[in-house]
């Protein structure tokens, strides 16, 4: 009896367990649809009561209840306070979407939560004290959204915490003392917020923290030694606050500190010895502090040091001679120091360095010949120091040098041929304020990729040569205060820059000074006395040729007037002919070695032929242009050009020279210029793989076609890259398409259209855009009611580009429905049921994981590009960032 009385109540337990299950499932099924509902969550079968196969969402083992959700990625919105009643849940993340509004209270009710992550949004406000209840919370990201105020002191009892993010919000107030007594602590990242008052003493006292990132804050105070009580930091990351006092000499007991990183602050006292026990350091910057005593030689046993920055501080001494068993180092950084002494032969030893700058010192000696025996040596800076003796003629030996700067020492003798072999050399040659003599050498005149050269306060003399019109790429000079004599060459760099580049030289004359050569010197540069009776010989002769060839086109003029009749109708046609041939205004070729291999008349008579049309633009035809020399050109005929241009030639012409070296490998450079009539012509290169517009929607449909998704990317890549430099250099592009991409035989992107930007650009007064800015697909929803073109207006067009490249659609397509475009599609898969997978070409994304996942990261990015709000799309700086971010990951 008793055996049959509990086996019921076992029975009645276990029907009661099953019903309290169900009754749960029930409920949680019910909040799951209601969740997707409101966030129209793509993928979920709502219709389906199997909520555990649902994508994103993961149940324990045991029962049906939700421990698992992830959402990450999915660029949702909407109110999420619902997913507070998903009791079960222990791990949530919800980053990198558009929710707004405040950060749910109803979230501290579940307090199973092991890991929460809301960061990557718009959660506006405080961090609500009710998350301070979710006692098992291990990790807790909050980071880039727009909250404020302070750190609530309800997440004191976080005791479980290892992960706490923070960073990229406009918080304030000061770093709580309790944050040091989360025993749990590994990360604390509060960086780009506003923080202020001291770091507290007792953080990394009572944890073992391994990253501690609290970089542009308003903190003051010493650096605590509390950090580094636990011997286990990796990553120590301070700069941009108010730091004051020294660096620990405890810091060198964290021997797997990799990255020291306390710049501009204003820490005093030396670098501790300590410091060579960090076996492990890779980069310590510490620049823009007040910094003293000598550079300590325990650098050189950190074996892994790559970089270390030391600008800006009050060091002294020398450069320990040990450096040179860095092998590892890229950068060595120390200007503005009071370091003196010869420049170090031991750190020239480093074969991977990269940079050294150690200009604006007091170093002295000389400059050694062994210089360039590392051989990746690209940024060589001695300026401003005490340097003498002569520049070796090993210098040439630096041939990967981009920039070398020498400018503001005592250094003598001639300019060594040599520095011509550096053709690599771009940025800058400043060779200024030194007592150098002599002539300039002719090799100068090699450094065709050259922008900036300065030579000025020297002793140099003799002709500023012919030869320097090799240097193609130029577009700062300074020859000032010298001994140069004869005429300056006639070189749109020079005639371009200021009379102060020139004046100081006594015996020089030409444009751009005011002091004209006069009949003394020839134009070729070369000075010649010419006599008084030659001059008078010569314009008798003159005269005299001019009265017969008059008399003889009279005679002929007479004769031809008595012949019009009868030769009117036989010659008919060809009178014609000749009649409509265009007459060349004007023109150039901006390249000296292809001017040969340039027919004016060739070029004019192809853009006069359909047939030769190789893609239409907004602003312009472009055509296929074949020369008698072989050459191939790519023209661009504008479309209905502004007469204003026309009637502003010289504006033009400087324009088209200034862009043609604008020096970016994704970016077309014009090559010369034709005006006829009304009509301008640009000469390009010609691009034998045409438009990334044919490249996409038109090769790829061939059946030869192999989908090659890197390709893609590298091309996206690389159009974000031009369109950033413009915007680094202050243009905004007019047209931003895939037809005004075109693809060199590589297939590397080069983004066209430049020059109509500063053409048509109306604050440069060079014309009026009387054309709609963009091609129809591509244009920013703002333009229609601002009509000005924007660098936020260039982002969207290029997320059209990149929309273009995923989904391999055109940017408008009937097959969308009325009025919807490709942006407007992509947009509202959501709403249509679609997952992102679906958007994608499914040649490219299908052919592997790896793809896919790639595809669907660059696709978020693509839909931020596009968001209709012009203030929440990223730069095209960070676009880049984002997407060589995807192919390093």
């Amino acid at each position: 009896m008793v055996t049959l009385r509990l086996f019921t109540v076992l029975l009645v337990g276990l029907l009661l367990r099953s019903q309290f299950g169900i009754a749960k499932a029930f409920h949680e099924q019910v909040i799951l649809e209601a969740i997707g509902k409101e966030l129209a969550i793509p993928g979920w079968d709502l219709n389906s009561t199997d909520f555990c196969s649902w994508h994103s969402i993961s149940c324990s083992s045991n029962s049906s209840m939700v421990e698992r959700l992830n959402l990450s990625g999915f660029l949702l919105q909407g109110n999420v306070t619902l997913i507070s009643e998903l009791k079960s849940l222990k791990w949530l993340d919800l980053s990198n979407n558009n929710f707004q509004g405040s950060i749910p209270q109803a979230f501290g009710n579940l307090t199973n939560l092991q890991f929460l992550d809301l960061s990557f949004n718009m959660f506006r406000n405080s961090i609500p004290g009710e998350l301070g209840r979710l006692k098992n919370l291990k990790a807790l990201n909050l980071s880039n959204n727009m909250l404020t105020g302070s750190i609530p002191d309800e997440l004191e009892g976080l005791d479980n915490l290892q992960y706490f993010q923070i960073f990229t919000n406009k918080l304030d107030g000061f770093i709580p003392m309790w944050v040091g007594n989360l025993t749990n602590l590994k990360v604390f990242a509060a960086y780009e917020n506003e923080f202020n008052g001291d770091i507290p003493v007792n953080l990394g006292l009572n944890s073992e923290i391994l990253l501690l990132n609290l970089h542009s804050n308003q903190l003051e105070g010493t650096i605590p030694e509390s950090i580094f009580a636990m011997e286990k930091l990796e990553f120590l990351i301070l700069t941009n606050n108010k730091l004051t006092g020294i660096i620990p000499d405890s810091i060198g007991n964290c021997k797997g500190l990799s990255n020291i990183r306390i710049g501009n602050n204003k820490l005093i006292g030396g670098i501790p010895r300590t410091i060579g026990n960090i076996s492990s350091l890779t980069y310590f910057e510490a620049d823009n502090n007040t910094l003293s005593g000598e550079i300590v030689s325990g650098f050189a046993k950190c074996s892994n040091l790559t970089l270390l920055n030391l600008a800006s501080n009050g060091f002294s001494g020398t450069i320990p001679s040990e450096f040179g068993d860095l092998n590892n180092l890229q950068e060595l950084i120390v200007p503005r120091n009071n370091l003196y002494g010869e420049i170090p032969t031991s750190v020239l030893r480093c074969k991977n360095l990269n940079k050294l700058d150690l200009s604006n010192n007091k170093f002295n000696g000389t400059i050694p010949g062994d210089i360039c025996d590392t051989t990746k040596l690209q940024f060589l800076l001695l300026g401003q120091n005490s340097l003498k003796g002569e520049i070796p003629r090993e210098i040439g030996n630096c041939v990967k040098l981009l920039e070398l700067q020498m400018g503001s020492n005592y250094l003598t003798g001639s300019i060594p041929p040599e520095i011509g072999h550096m053709k690599n050399l771009q940025i800058s040659l400043n060779l200024s304020h030194n007592h150098l003599h002599g002539q300039l050498p002719k090799d100068l005149g090699k450094l065709d990729k050259l922008v900036s050269l300065d030579v000025s306060n020297n002793q140099l003399s003799g002709n500023i040569l012919l030869e320097l019109k090799g240097m193609l790429s130029l577009i700062e000079v300074n020859f000032s205060n010298n001994q140069f004599t004869g005429p300056i060459p006639a070189f749109a760099p020079f005639e371009k820059s200021q009379n102060s580049s020139f004046v100081g030289n006594k015996g020089l004359c030409g444009e751009p000074l005011s002091s004209d050569c006069g009949y003394g010197y020839e134009h070729n540069g070369y000075h010649h006395r010419v006599s008084y009776r030659l001059i008078l010989a010569i314009v008798g002769s003159g005269l005299a040729i001019f009265v017969s060839v008059t008399v003889v086109v009279l005679l002929f003029m007479m004769r031809e007037k008595q012949e019009k009749t009868t030769k009117e109708a036989g010659n008919g046609n060809a009178t014609d002919e000749i009649c409509s041939k265009p007459v060349i205004i004007a023109g150039n070729v901006f390249v000296e070695n292809l001017r040969q291999a340039i027919d004016f008349d060739a070029v004019v008579k192809a853009v006069r032929k359909d047939t030769n049309k190789i893609s239409t633009g907004t602003f312009s035809n472009v055509y296929r242009a074949d020369m008698p020399s072989g050459m191939i050109l790519s023209v661009k005929s504008l479309k209905s050009m502004d007469k204003t241009i026309i009637h502003h030639q010289s504006k033009m012409i400087r324009e088209l020279e200034t862009l043609s070296k604008l020096c970016h490998d994704n970016l077309t450079r014009p090559i010369g210029f034709g005006i006829y009539e009304d009509v301008v012509l640009l000469l390009h290169q010609y691009y034998p793989n045409g438009t990334l517009a044919q490249f996409l929607h038109e090769s790829s449909q061939k059946p030869e076609y192999e989908p090659d998704w890197p390709t893609r990317l590298s091309i996206a890549i690389g159009v974000a890259e031009g369109l950033a430099f413009l915007h680094h250099v202050a243009i905004i592009h007019l047209d931003v398409s895939s037809g005004n991409v075109f693809l060199d035989s590589k297939f590397t992107p080069l983004v066209a259209e430049v020059e109509i930007s500063r053409l048509l650009d109306p604050s440069r007064g060079t014309a009026s855009i009387s054309a709609v800015a963009g091609s129809f697909g591509y244009i920013p929803p703002e333009y229609a009611y601002t009509m000005q073109v924007t660098a936020p207006g260039n982002v969207y067009s290029y997320g059209v580009i990149l929309l273009e490249i995923l989904t391999t659609r055109l940017p408008v397509d009937e097959a969308f429905g009325e009025g919807v475009d490709l942006v407007r599609w992509v947009h509202g898969a959501s709403a249509r049921g679609e997952t992102p997978e679906q958007i994608l070409d499914a040649r490219l994304s299908t052919i592997s994981f790896a793809w896919r996942k790639e595809m669907l990261v660059a696709l978020k990015i693509a839909l931020m590009c596009t968001d209709i709000t012009p203030a929440k799309r990223p730069r095209m700086k960070k676009v880049v960032e984002m997407l060589q971010e995807v192919t390093q990951s």
